[in-house]
This record gives structure tokens, C-alpha cells and sequence, in this order.
């Protein structure tokens, strides 16, 4: 009995519709690769301007300064009063940090622990002053504090800053505490353990990397808002970006050599929180929290 060889399937061209799709992407992924990277550039150039700068002697209409000095940071540190600004950014930051996470904290516990009507409306006011702009809502509570007399201190800055400060908190401790399983409290509970106890004893040490990843992200925010601290700041509580900005509208008055070292050690000092809160704190897992949080 002859047997039959089949032969094996054709290839499908090279033009097949896939094919063309590719080649035909091909195109546009260039485009968008190339407007990232010519951005890119212009950043980096910017930022090793501005360097450069900070440490040159005199630098007019040539490629390179004259020479190179670091006297233009002792200059700045003197003329800024930069230690006591760096020590009001501080207070102000673990101030706002920690009362974030004392009301915070708590707030996002029966936000994930209990079901009542109107839910989702409060966690859309939560999302309100994360998602506008600060300067929108930053003027009218600027006002009210202004009025009160707690503006152009250090308690209104704080006050200031923990309106989205709060709101932050809660949605990324939210889903922390639904990861943790009801029964580990209700065994708890069943042992005689009280609210209290069971708040500080059992889920306090489960939502360390959560308290962690909140208070670096509120730091970090924190030492980088503006427009709140720049409305309810006064000349003894004015953080490091809001000295910045002062230093440069007066730019024509101090050298712009000592301006862009003050700008070097804000940029500085911003680039290391950054690299903590990266360190402890991964946002492709708060993404995934956010996505994996339970109707109710």
C-alpha cells in the first residue's frame, strides 16, 4: 500500500496582514521613541546648564565658564539662610507626615473595614484634592486660614498641606488594610483583645510597608509643593522651593551663579527622597493594589 507524504503547510507571505501591521508600526514607534529621547535631552541639557553654572567662575557667551569654583554654594548658603530654611522644610514635612498618617491611618480602617451608602462618593472627594490643581482650592483656603489668623506661619502651612496630604494617605493605605484578612482581627478579638489593641498590636505591625510607602510619598510630595506653601507661607516659614522661587525673582539682585547653586541643593535633595521613596516603595504595586480593590 503506497503511502501519501503530505507536504507541510506554506508559509504565509511576508506581506501577510500582520506583516504590514508591523512594518506599517513601525513608523509611528520611531516618532514617538524619538520625541521622548529629543525630550530627554533638552532636560538633561537644562539640568547640566544649570551645574555647570553653580560652579563657574564667569561664563558669558562661550561654551564653557572661565573656571570652576564651589564658592558660589558657601555664597548661597549664607545669603539664603539656607540652614534654617532646610530646618523649616524639615519641620514642616515630619509635621505634615505625621499627622497625615494619625488621621490617615484610622480614616482608611473604616473606609475598608465597613460598608455604607455613599462609599464611593467619599473616596471621590478624597480624589479631589490629588487630581485639581493645588492653586484652585489653594487661594479660597488660603483666605479662611488668612482670615483666622493662622496663615504666614508654620501652622498654616501644615494645615495647608494636609489637605491633599490626608486624602493621600487614605487611598494608599486603603487597600493595605483589605489585603489583611477580617478573621486575624476576629481571632484576636475572640482572645479578649480590644479595639485599641487590636489596632496598635495586630494590624499596626502587618501595615508597616504600607505606613512606610504613605510617609515617604507624603515627604516626598510635601517638600515639593509650591503653590499651598507659597500662599500660606511667611518670612520665617517659607520651605526650600518657595525660597527658590524668591531667590530667583531676585536673580538680577544676587549672582546667577549663587542662584543656580541654591537650585542645585534643592534639585539634590529632591533626587535623594526620590530615591528612598523608590528604594521602599515599588508604584507598580500600589497600581496593583488599586486595581485589585473589592466592590462593596
Amino acid at each position: 500500500m503506497a503511502t501519501t507524504t503530505q507536504a507541510p503547510p506554506a508559509r504565509p507571505p511576508a506581506t501577510s496582514p500582520d506583516r504590514r501591521r508591523r512594518i506599517a508600526a513601525r513608523p509611528a514607534a520611531w516618532v514617538v521613541w524619538g520625541v521622548v529621547v529629543f525630550f530627554f535631552l533638552n532636560l538633561l541639557g537644562v539640568v547640566a546648564s544649570v551645574l555647570v553654572s553653580s560652579f563657574g567662575q564667569r561664563w558669558f557667551d562661550t561654551w564653557l565658564p572661565d573656571g570652576y569654583t564651589t564658592s558660589w554654594y558657601a555664597r548661597a548658603w549664607d545669603e539664603f539662610a539656607l540652614l534654617q530654611v532646610i530646618i523649616v522644610t524639615l519641620e514642616v514635612s515630619v509635621l505634615v507626615v505625621g499627622l497625615s498618617l494619625v488621621i490617615g491611618v484610622p480614616a482608611a480602617y473604616a473606609l475598608a473595614r465597613r460598608s455604607f451608602p455613599g462609599k464611593r462618593l467619599i473616596f471621590l472627594v478624597f480624589l479631589l484634592p490629588i487630581l485639581m490643581p493645588p492653586i484652585t482650592y489653594g487661594i479660597p483656603l488660603a483666605t479662611v486660614l488668612y482670615k483666622f489668623g493662622l496663615a504666614g506661619h508654620m501652622s498654616g502651612v501644615v494645615l495647608a498641606n494636609l489637605v491633599p496630604s490626608v486624602p493621600f494617605v487614605i487611598l494608599t493605605m486603603t487597600p493595605f488594610i483589605e489585603q489583611i484578612d477580617p478573621r486575624i482581627e476576629s481571632a484576636a478579638r475572640m482572645c479578649g483583645a480590644g479595639l485599641r489593641t487590636v489596632f496598635l498590636r495586630v494590624l499596626t505591625p502587618l501595615l508597616v510597608p504600607g505606613i512606610l510607602a504613605s510617609a515617604i510619598l507624603v515627604l516626598v510630595r510635601t517638600v515639593g509643593m509650591f503653590e499651598l506653601t507659597f500662599l500660606t507661607a511667611g518670612p520665617d516659614s517659607q520651605t526650600l522651593v518657595v525660597a527658590l522661587y524668591y531667590s530667583m525673582s531676585a536673580s538680577g539682585i544676587r549672582a546667577q551663579q549663587s542662584v543656580d547653586a541654591m537650585a542645585v541643593i534643592y534639585t539634590s535633595m529632591m533626587l535623594v527622597l526620590l530615591v528612598v521613596a523608590l528604594r521602599y516603595v515599588n508604584p507598580t504595586q500600589l497600581v496593583a493594589q488599586v486595581k485589585d480593590e473589592p466592590e462593596h
